[in-house]
């Protein structure tokens, strides 16, 4: 019994040194990220317009004016800071109400304080546009906004989905009353945001021409991600009226069905679940052994889990299933330290 006891408290231990490792990983991402973008995207913009002289005149903007450099600077960190933090919060705390909280606190920021803008969604096509023209340039800022998520998916899976990305905090939060999607239907819509991803490319970076006999189809360049994104109206409280009604419809369908948009349209997502195949940390559903008993797979909203185990590429890491596990309530329970006085039958 002695033996066994001493055993369990080892692997707590290693348990715990694997996690203080974690943690200084995480806070060495966070400054060199800080380090290295910070100084760089101070430059990117002029502070003032060039003097012309005579009687010339700027017309007004029909969008809003660059934000100040620190203050992108400010958004870099804040992205990487929330990305470490919900890291911390589903691999090592496993605490669904801190996941939660911390989408609401990004979809307040990311989403209405910031209306969208710092969008790593969007990004993709000016990082597309800027590796096919030479003559298109793209600050340090949106390269650090585009990459920074994929960097935390190859590290630790899709967190960026679970609670910094306000597209996906405003679906969670109005989950109400979760209905099942067949599995045939829902793999079947999973490739959509792969074709949504394509499109988007095509268009930022060539447009589209096409010659079918007599007819012709020649669009230039869009950012039709931009265009047709369903929430930044919403965040916005302004824009074109079937945009609104599309973001609005998306919400009401949120209430029934889990995060339609990250699940069968972002084309971000898609990026993103091809990194998380081969992240160094998956989501592990039970803290230390498997159980096999099929409760986080009813509580999944997402259809993330299968055969008990979560999917990495479809898992958007909402620490939802946690909540659902025997094991890991009973070791919530149990006095801190006394790991082994907790059994499963």
């Amino acid at each position: 019994m002695i033996s066994a006891i001493t055993k369990v408290r080892e692997s707590v231990m290693r348990s715990a040194a694997r996690a203080s490792r974690l943690g200084n990983f995480v806070t060495v991402f966070l400054i060199l990220a800080f380090v290295l973008f910070s100084g760089v995207v101070a430059a990117q913009y002029q502070k003032a317009p060039p003097d012309f002289g005579g009687t010339y005149s700027f017309p007004t903007p029909q969008h809003p004016e660059p934000r100040a450099d620190w203050l992108r600077v400010v958004d870099i960190v804040v992205l990487a800071a929330a990305l470490g933090l919900s890291s911390w919060l589903v691999m090592k705390r496993r605490n669904r109400t801190g996941v939660l909280l911390l989408g609401i606190g990004a979809l307040a920021y990311f989403g209405f304080y910031r209306k969208g803008c710092v969008c790593p969604i969007g990004s993709i096509q000016n990082v597309t546009l800027s590796l096919v023209d030479p003559r298109f340039m793209i600050s340090m800022a949106v390269i650090a906004l585009f990459f920074l998520p994929l960097v935390a998916a190859l590290l630790f899976g899709r967190v960026f989905c679970g609670s910094v990305c306000p597209h996906g905090a405003i679906q969670d939060l109005v989950l109400l009353r979760p209905v099942k999607v067949p599995e045939r239907l829902d793999r079947a819509l999973s490739w959509l945001p792969y074709a949504y991803l394509g499109i988007a490319v095509l268009f930022a970076g060539w447009g589209l021409h096409l010659r079918l006999g007599a007819w012709q189809i020649n669009m230039g360049r869009r950012f039709i991600i931009c265009e047709w994104d369903p929430f930044v109206g919403l965040f916005r409280i302004s824009g074109p009226f079937h945009m609104i009604t599309i973001g609005a419809g998306l919400i009401l369908l949120g209430m029934f069905i889990g995060r339609p948009y990250c699940r069968w349209l972002c084309p971000y997502g898609a990026i993103l679940a091809i990194l998380s195949r081969v992240a160094w940390k998956k989501v592990r559903i039970t803290p230390d052994r498997e159980l096999d008993c099929g409760l986080c797979a009813e509580a999944c909203p997402y259809g993330a889990i299968r055969e008990q185990r979560a999917v990495p590429a479809s898992c958007v890491a909402c620490a939802r299933c946690y909540e659902s596990c025997p094991r890991h309530r009973q070791l919530q329970a149990a006095p801190r330290g006394d790991d082994s006085l907790v059994q499963v039958q």
